[in-house]
């Protein structure tokens, strides 16, 4: 199996009250690129995720995770390759201890309790928390909830890390360190947020979808520049990118170090 792109040909998805939330989606993410999808409220950005992940299967069209189709068959084996952290990491966290949310899905895999332990640690100083290990997850702040959320991912080593709204409330330092998590992370990334800026600061390329829609597809500095298709799609400039408000100067796209 190859577990070099995703594709996405021609996604259908209508719920069961006829709300039409994907029409004709079409895309490649290749190994190694970092894809923002952004859109407003309602968008079809969620429904998306769960199209990628096979929680919901389409009407018509098809997803591939290289060679592999997502089907109900092949579930076990797209998600040991497509990892997913929900944007609550209350739906994500569930056991007694740090350590053991994070063991869960290596367990599952039936590996012996020493690679077990490997995993786990590996995944842990990944996100720098090996030292709450042994606390309940219910007593962990937002940012090291969300931590030890991406750890129980990690620790399946997928191939693909897909994240939903990864700074949603999240105070100013926990939003920059989960910013700084993703920029080390070497996977293949595919994250939607409202949070522009934390996007543009982890993202090469960016999908825009509206109404269900790809309504663009580009380089970041392309898209979230763009702020007449921003607006039309119900969305605003990343704040670093707007105009000063004291001055009115133009700001210049500035592109970040470590990134393409």
């Amino acid at each position: 199996m190859s577990h070099h792109k995703i594709e996405v040909k021609n996604l259908h998805f209508t719920y069961p009250d006829d709300h039409e939330a994907v029409k004709n989606m079409s895309f490649v993410i290749h190994h190694g690129e970092s894809v923002g999808i952004i859109g407003a409220n309602g968008a079809g950005k969620s429904t998306l995720l769960m199209l990628l992940m096979g929680v919901l299967f389409p009407d018509r069209g098809e997803v591939l995770v290289g060679d592999v189709h997502v089907t109900k068959k092949t579930l076990p084996l797209i998600r040991q390759r497509l990892g997913i952290v929900f944007q609550n990491p209350d739906d994500q966290l569930f056991m007694t201890t740090v350590y053991d949310d994070v063991a869960f899905g290596p367990r599952n895999y039936k590996l012996d309790e020493k690679e077990v332990a490997e995993r786990v640690k590996q995944a842990l100083d990944m996100v720098g928390i090996y030292h709450l290990k042994d606390r309940a997850p219910y007593k962990l702040s937002g940012g090291e909830k969300r931590a030890a959320a991406i750890a129980s991912v990690l620790s399946m080593q997928p191939d693909v890390l897909i994240m939903d709204e990864p700074t949603a409330a999240l105070d100013p330092k926990s939003r920059r360190r989960v910013i700084q998590l993703l920029n080390g992370f070497k996977h293949t990334k595919i994250i939607t947020s409202h949070d522009l800026d934390m996007t543009y600061e982890t993202c090469q390329r960016i999908i825009v979808i509206q109404n269900g829609e790809i309504a663009a597809d580009g380089p970041r500095e392309e898209i979230l520049t763009n702020e007449e298709l921003l607006d039309r799609c119900g969305l605003e400039m990343p704040l670093s990118l707007q105009n000063c408000p004291v001055c009115g100067h133009k700001k210049s796209v500035i592109r970040l170090a470590g990134t393409n």
